[in-house]
Parts: structure tokens; C-alpha cells; sequence
């Protein structure tokens, strides 16, 4: 069936979603906010690990290297993003003279 009006702006105060993200907020601080959310996560899992032995123990530990590896994505993204913007920044005073 064909809709006949387009879909309604997506709005947190109309979805269905407990917890959501403003639209207006940069992809530097989205970025360093899922780091730091991501080193949280690693502390815990790290902890939580050490109280733990055997099999248990380990699938554990293989989470938190996914975290891990997860942190260092968001890292190298972040450090793409700054390094984007300070050549930009620079174009623009070069450009500026």
C-alpha cells in the first residue's frame, strides 16, 4: 500500500525510545562520548573478569577485547575527525590571505 504523506520528523518526544540522542549535537562530542562510554564498559568488564574463573572467566575477558577494539575504532575516528578539521581550518586561513 502506497502512503500518501511522508513520515512525521523524528522527534524523542513522539518515538517510542526510552533513551535518545538530540539531533543537534556534533560528531566530535557523539565521538567522545561513545569512547568514554566504551572505557566504562572496559573498567567494569575488566573487573567483574578478575572475580570470575574458568570458561565464564574468559568469555568475559573476550568481551572486554571487544570493547577494546571498539574503543580504539572510536579513537581513530575521533583523530580523523580533528586532524579534518585543523587541514580545513588551515585551508581556510590560507585562503584567507
Amino acid at each position: 500500500m502506497k502512503k500518501n504523506s511522508p513520515n512525521p520528523p523524528y522527534s524523542c518526544q513522539t518515538a517510542t525510545k526510552i533513551f535518545c540522542i538530540a539531533q543537534n549535537i556534533d560528531p566530535e562530542t557523539l565521538l567522545v562520548q561513545a569512547c568514554e562510554t566504551l572505557a566504562s564498559l572496559n573498567a567494569i568488564t575488566t573487573d567483574i573478569a578478575f572475580e570470575l574463573e574458568g570458561a565464564q572467566r574468559h568469555k568475559l575477558l573476550a568481551t572486554q577485547q571487544l570493547i577494546v577494539l571498539g574503543e580504539l575504532l572510536v579513537e581513530k575516528a575521533l583523530d580523523a575527525l580533528t586532524i579534518n578539521a585543523q587541514i580545513e581550518g588551515s585551508n581556510t586561513a590560507a585562503s584567507g590571505n
